[in-house]
C-alpha cells in the first residue's frame, strides 16, 4: 500500500512518501480501504518527537473513512463492501495509508448521506466536541458557553452541538472568520486580536478551551461561581485554576462505536454540518502539516486518499 510516512521526528520535509506492507486484520479486527483521512492538530506534534518515542516507519493518522476489504476472525458486524467511519483507539496510527486494521468494535457504518470526505472531517473533531461539551460538560439549555478558537474543526463541531442543545455559544476567533462562526450559530463573537474575551466578566456556565496557552489560563476568570472548564489543547491535565470555585476538566474522549453514531446522527437531523474542508493528496502530507502547523485555518485538512 502506498503512505506517508516518518523514518525520524523533525519538520515536515521529513516526510516518506512509498509503499509499505499492507495490513492484515487479526481476530476481532477489519481491515478498510481508506478513501478519506485527516490532519489533526497531535499529528504534527507526534511528527516533532514531543509525545513517545517512535518506532519506525511510522504512519500518522488519528480518523479516516472508507470501506471494508477484509474480516478478522469472528467479526460479524460488517462485511466486505461496507462504508464505515472511525477514530483509532488511543495508541493507534496510521490512517496516511491506502489501508488500515482496526478493531472492529470501534467502528461504525457511514449513512449514505455523509460522504467519505465528510465523514473522515467529522470523526476525531465531532467525537471531541461531543465528548467535550454534551458528556464531560454536561451543557444544559439555557446555560451560557464560551468556546475558544471557534473557527477550527473542534471548536466549530462544538459551536453547533450547543446550539443544538439550547446554549447561548460566546466565542473567540479572527477578523476573517466571524462571519463564519456566526453561520454556525454564535451568539456572541470576540476578535481575539482587538477585544480582551476577559473583559465579559464572569458571565458563562462553561468553557471549552482549544487554543491552550495564556488563552487557557485566562478562561477561568469568565466563568460563574460554579461554573466548569473542558480543556483539550493544555496537554493530558487542564491548566491549574486559580480559582476553587470553577471545575477544571480534561475530556477523556473514549473511542466507540456509540459515538461515531451520534455524530451521524447529528449530521443527519441537521444540527451540525460538515465543516470547511482543504483537500490534499496523500503524497502532500509535508505541505498539509505546514498548513495544520501554522494554525491560521478554519474547518479541516483533509488526505483524498482514492
Amino acid at each position: 500500500m502506498k503512505a506517508s510516512y516518518l523514518e525520524q521526528t523533525g519538520g515536515p520535509e521529513v516526510f516518506k512518501y512509498g509503499d509499505l506492507p499492507d495490513p492484515k486484520a487479526g481476530p476481532g479486527e477489519i481491515v478498510v480501504d481508506i478513501v478519506a483521512a485527516t490532519v489533526n492538530g497531535a499529528d504534527w506534534k507526534v511528527r516533532r518527537g514531543e509525545y513517545a518515542a517512535l518506532k519506525f516507519p511510522y504512519v500518522l493518522g488519528r480518523d479516516f473513512s472508507g470501506t471494508v476489504s477484509a474480516l478478522g476472525e469472528g467479526v460479524t458486524d460488517f462485511k466486505v463492501g461496507d462504508a464505515v467511519f472511525a477514530v483509532l483507539p488511543p495508541g493507534q496510527e496510521g490512517t496516511y495509508a491506502e489501508k488500515i486494521a482496526i478493531k472492529a468494535a470501534v467502528v461504525a457504518k457511514k449513512p449514505d448521506s455523509l460522504s467519505h470526505v465528510n465523514a473522515a472531517a467529522l470523526a476525531l473533531t465531532g467525537l471531541t466536541a461531543v465528548n467535550s461539551v454534551e458528556d464531560t460538560l454536561k451543557l444544559k439549555p439555557g446555560e451560557t458557553i464560551l468556546i475558544q478558537g471557534g473557527a477550527g474543526g473542534v471548536a466549530s463541531f462544538a459551536i453547533q452541538v450547543a446550539k443544538h442543545i439550547g446554549a447561548k455559544v460566546i466565542t473567540t476567533t479572527s477578523a476573517a472568520n466571524i462571519d463564519y462562526v456566526k453561520s454556525l450559530g454564535a451568539d456572541q463573537v470576540i476578535d481575539y486580536a482587538k477585544e480582551d474575551f476577559t473583559k465579559i466578566g464572569q458571565v458563562c456556565d462553561a468553557v471549552f478551551e482549544t487554543v491552550g496557552g495564556d488563552t487557557a489560563t485566562k478562561s477561568y476568570s469568565v466563568l460563574k461561581p460554579g461554573g466548569r472548564a473542558a480543556f483539550i489543547a493544555s496537554g493530558a491535565k487542564p491548566p491549574e485554576s486559580p480559582r476553587a470555585d470553577v471545575q477544571a476538566l480534561r475530556p477523556p474522549v473514549p473511542r466507540t462505536r456509540a459515538a461515531m453514531e451520534r455524530i451521524a446522527l447529528l449530521f443527519g437531523a441537521g444540527a451540525v454540518r460538515a465543516p470547511e474542508i482543504k483537500l490534499y493528496k496523500l503524497s502532500e502530507a509535508a505541505e498539509a502539516h505546514r498548513v495544520s502547523e501554522g494554525r491560521h485555518f478554519r474547518g479541516k485538512l483533509v488526505f483524498q486518499v482514492k
